[in-house]
């Protein structure tokens, strides 16, 4: 699941570490087609009806916002020119580029962003991400190209809030129900890449904006194959059927260190934004006991998994925010794997084993439970098979079901239905998040799907958006893991390691602490490389 709130932090201390590749003096050219593989497909292409990380990487190509993050976490200009922010932090005035236009040749302009904004923020669109948006008291355009906001009360994200989220084509949309029309799967955008071609279940094809307004993007194509299963997709790559993938952690250890590789691919490792954890339906009676949450939390041991199943290549969580970046809090109470103590919270909590089977009961009934995750994700497997069994030495039976992304979503995380899931949020460098942890945020399809509710934590989240000395909101940041971490509403397992591959025909990489694809539209391969050419 995906969480993107583009919000503002100037945190420089993420590094990254990059294999070594040659840029052999040739020049840039026009041309190719960049094949990567996904273990998912996208459900929606408008970014702000989209909730799952698939839809939002396609979304990403075909709409931009008025901001977005640079290399070093600052915020920079996207389709606005330039801004002005009052002095009391509640206004903020952007001038937008001229020139812009829409794949479909209309120009772009702040009506543009003023209709984006009614959407998102209206009743009936069925968003995540509307929370942000609410808080702005007056949104008006005051010329083509000059968009204003006021803000009711400071908030702190308001700046970078203002990402690829809100802006949608009005001439296409206006008076139309956002959720029927043909936009989420033929989408009309401002971006390097529009889409040209969508076969379900197989491959999406998008083709370069040759009128982009940053320049047209060097590489012609971009096919997106959906293939379910990491090992075929890695066979995939072997046989010259992808260009790129993410790696598992035995592909990049083990699999591609061998000399064909080397010659052939350029392989990556930097720490993400994002952590996998598993998640408790805080509804079900078991959970709602804190000793039952932190006795699992002790049963579990977080170092083998990172051993086991990502091969080191990833850190322990011990909450929302990653290691390295100034909101996370290093001394938040840790459970450091102790299957003795995981036993003494179960007794008290009056779980016992009373029939001599090996599995524990109260009023008559077993310590059993079920986790869910999804297909693709052998990690997320992986990591719920070492629990199951962990979990099984203190007397509780652990289920595991693995179901289709999108079913897993719609039918059992929007609507309740599990005991336990293992997903991964990814996350912005701002620590707002609002919209995972205030009680408010638990309707579908919002991201509190655990029914999560803290009084003081609905307080300090609604204290850290109205704050904007980065001091005091570290020490909201901070307190607020301290009661996370007591509570353990997850248990935060890992911070993952991003190890991409990509075929060394492909020039103008630059990692950074915000990936590698964050500048697509200037790779290249350069000619006497090249390998395939779109169709007209």
């Amino acid at each position: 699941m995906l969480l993107i709130l583009l919000t503002g932090c100037k945190e420089k201390s993420v590094s990254y570490i990059q294999s070594d590749t040659k840029e052999t003096g040739y020049e840039p050219a026009y041309g190719d087609t960049l094949i990567t593989g996904s273990i998912g497909e996208p459900s929606v292409l408008i970014p702000m009806l989209a909730g799952d990380s698939a839809s939002h990487d396609i979304a990403g190509l075909i709409f931009n916002g008025l901001v977005k993050y640079d290399t070093d976490l600052s915020i920079i200009g996207d389709l606005a020119e330039s801004w002005e922010i009052s002095k009391d932090g509640l206004i903020i005035t952007f001038h937008l580029k001229k020139g812009v236009k829409w794949s479909d040749g209309v120009e772009f302009t702040a009506s543009d962003v003023l209709f984006g904004f009614n959407t998102i923020i209206d009743e009936k669109t069925p968003t995540a991400y509307k929370e942000d948006f609410l808080q702005v008291s007056k949104a008006e355009v005051l010329d083509k190209y000059t968009f204003r906001v006021t803000y009711k009360k400071p908030f702190a994200p308001a700046l970078s809030s203002w990402g690829n989220l809100v802006v949608l084509p009005e001439h296409l949309l206006k008076g139309k129900d956002i959720t029927k029309t043909t936009m989420t799967r033929e989408p009309v955008g401002l971006g390097p890449y529009k889409l040209k071609k969508w076969v379900p279940g197989q491959e999406l094809i998008l083709e370069s904006y040759k009128d982009y307004f940053e320049g047209r993007p060097y590489i012609d194509g971009y096919i997106y194959r959906i293939i379910p299963d990491p090992a075929t997709m890695f066979l995939e790559l072997q046989a010259g059927g992808l260009d790129m993938m993410g790696l598992t952690p035995l592909q990049y250890t083990k699999q591609t260190d061998t000399e064909i590789f080397k010659k052939n691919f350029q392989k990556f490792r930097y720490p993400v934004f994002s952590y996998t954890h598993m998640a408790f339906n805080l509804r079900h009676p078991w959970f709602k006991d804190k000793r039952i949450r932190q006795a699992i939390a002790y049963a579990i041991d977080k170092k083998e998994i990172i051993d086991v199943v990502l091969f080191g290549l990833g850190s322990p969580a011990t909450g929302p925010y990653v290691p390295n970046t100034w909101p996370y809090n290093p001394d938040v109470k840790n459970y450091e794997y102790n299957p003795e103590k995981a036993k003494q919270l179960l007794r008290e909590a009056g779980w016992k084993d009373t029939n001599g089977d090996g599995i524990l009961d109260k009023d008559g009934k077993p310590f059993e439970f079920t986790i869910l995750t999804n297909m693709g994700n052998n990690l997320r497997k992986n990591t719920a098979t070492i629990i199951q069994w962990r979990l099984a030495k203190i007397g509780i039976k652990v289920n595991i079901r693995v179901l289709e992304w999108s079913t897993f979503v719609n039918e059992f995380i929007d609507k309740r239905r599990f005991e336990a899931v293992i997903l991964g949020w990814s996350i912005s460098p701002d620590p707002d998040q609002y919209d995972i942890w205030h009680s408010s945020k638990t309707r579908e399809k919002e991201f509190n799907f655990i029914g999560y509710n803290n009084p003081e934590v609905d307080e300090l989240l609604e204290k850290g958006r109205r704050t904007f000395n980065t001091g005091e909101r570290k020490k909201i940041y901070f307190r607020i893991q301290e009661i996370l971490a007591e509570e353990l509403p997850y248990i935060f397992l890992y911070v993952p390691d991003a190890t991409p591959i990509v075929h060394s025909r492909f020039k103008g990489i630059k990692p950074s602490p915000i990936g590698i694809s964050y500048n697509l539209p200037k790779w290249y391969v350069p000619k006497p490389l090249q390998k395939h050419a779109m169709e007209p």
